[in-house]
């Protein structure tokens, strides 16, 4: 368990706070590219901050507080212009950086006044990457946005998730870090699901944990897991589960050797704080891209929101939403609470990589409370080349696990159900006619095998 100081310094994100300022030195996507396709501006809230997002007229970002420095009115009414963004109030034009560019009736009384060179707006650096916006809330000068291999990859398609979650980050987080809830949450309990449903096709094959081991690597820790009747020989044990630090969960296809994939390569799971007692989840799986299909524009990549899942109105669990592993997950960090209170926890041998993690989160605090820059921040091109990964999921068993299987001898799961990546709500997948990965014949054929 943890003291209430230890549980605050690890889940409070706002500025000056310990995490606020540890997350404050990465980059962090607040929205897809394609659902700013029919929009000039969106409000955002990021790291206990609120603040607008823009497109001015060349169709570059700009990342603002929410309230004009003149006389205060919201942005998100903003008139975007070929270089930054005016306010519709008294027409004061803003640039990327947030410095007042232009005042139309002060200059038209006064031509040569610079009262605009003293009127200074907060604003933060935009990226663009994969389809997705991202922010930079840090001192400068900012780091590079990593080149992840879900986001580096080429001759790919991908689509974005994004679901808005009820609960701190780390909660979502640490169930990376826990292996065993597999074979309870995607197993037990999605059985009973399916008995409360009638769908008795539905049941999965069961096989339990028998060894679990964490292991650090350069961009955070490896999971592995021998499952009932398996072997360390198995990949889910060779070559393990990436977490990538602070708040990515990578899944899907090898980022080196594209002959492992599946119908899905690289893929990840993001969960980004919005604030102390909420969260922005995002899924983004890249997929093998058909014969003949052009290059895929960012403002064309499909944005989809699976359901966040709540009781009913008569406060009783919707079974009918809770058919897939993310649905499942989400249930289980959503009801710790807003914030997990970890000062009544009690934690067993199971939980050997969520202690590996904390003490992860301490040392990259500590790093940042020194001025130093935490793991995973690239200041160089050079060193930023590409962050390929290798995984659990080779090509060569999609189709020999059972779409039913959980805790599978070669991955630790079958191939869709185990990655939780919301598959089952993909507008590529369901394109294909491949619901969620569950029509193991459909995948089978698609993969070439």
């Amino acid at each position: 368990m943890l003291t209430q100081e230890v549980n605050d310094r690890y889940t409070r994100v706002g500025p000056g706070t310990p995490m606020g300022e540890l997350m404050r030195r990465y980059w962090h996507p607040i929205a897809a590219v394609s659902q700013m396709n029919d929009k000039w501006t969106m409000k955002i809230r990021l790291l206990n901050e609120d603040l607008i997002l823009y497109k001015d007229r060349s169709g570059s970002y700009g990342l603002i507080e929410p309230h004009c420095a003149h006389r205060r009115m919201n942005m998100i009414y903003g008139i975007p212009e070929k270089e930054g963004i005016r306010c519709p109030y008294h027409g004061w034009l803003f640039d990327q950086t947030g410095q007042c560019i232009e005042q139309p009736y002060e200059e038209t009384e006064d031509p040569e006044a610079r009262f605009k060179d003293k009127i200074q707006m907060k604003a933060y650096p935009i990226e663009v990457k994969a389809g997705l916006v991202f922010a930079y809330l840090g001192p400068l000068p900012a780091p590079l946005v990593p080149n992840w291999d879900v986001f580096a990859i080429d001759d790919v398609i991908r689509d974005i998730g994004y679901a808005e979650l009820a609960c701190n980050w780390l909660q979502c987080q640490e169930n990376s870090l826990d292996p065993v809830h597999l074979e309870w949450l995607h197993g037990y309990w999605s059985n009973f699901i399916s008995e409360i449903r009638s769908e008795s096709d539905k049941q999965r094959t069961i096989r339990n944990h028998e060894k679990i081991a964490f292991t650090e690597f350069e961009y955070g820790i490896y999971k592995r897991r021998v499952m009932q009747g398996g072997s360390e020989e198995d990949t889910s044990w060779r070559e393990g589960h990436p977490i990538i630090f602070p708040y990515y969960l990578r899944q899907g296809g090898d980022g080196f050797d594209r002959e492992k994939w599946g119908m899905t390569g690289p893929a990840v799971q993001i969960r980004v704080p919005i604030d102390d007692t909420h969260t922005a989840h995002w899924w983004v799986m890249c997929h093998q891209k058909e014969s003949g299909t052009p290059e895929q524009k960012f403002e064309d990549i499909p944005f989809f929101q699976p359901p966040v899942i709540e009781l009913d109105e008569n406060s009783q669990p919707q079974y009918v939403l809770l058919d897939s592993n993310s649905a499942q997950d989400l249930a289980a960090w959503v009801t710790q609470g807003a914030i997990a209170d970890r000062t009544g926890e009690h934690l067993g041998r199971s939980d050997k990589g969520i202690i590996m993690f904390r003490q992860m989160l301490e040392d990259n605090i500590k790093i940042v409370e020194d001025g130093g820059d935490p793991m995973n921040t690239f200041r160089t091109e050079e060193e930023n080349t590409y962050h390929g990964m290798i995984t659990e999921y080779p090509r060569e068993l999609a189709a020999k696990i059972n779409p039913n299987d959980v805790g599978g001898t070669g991955t630790g799961g079958s191939v869709y159900q185990r990655q939780g990546m919301a598959s089952k709500y993909s507008p590529i997948l369901n394109q294909r006619g491949v619901e969620g990965g569950e029509d193991a014949e459909a995948r089978r054929k698609l993969v070439g095998q």
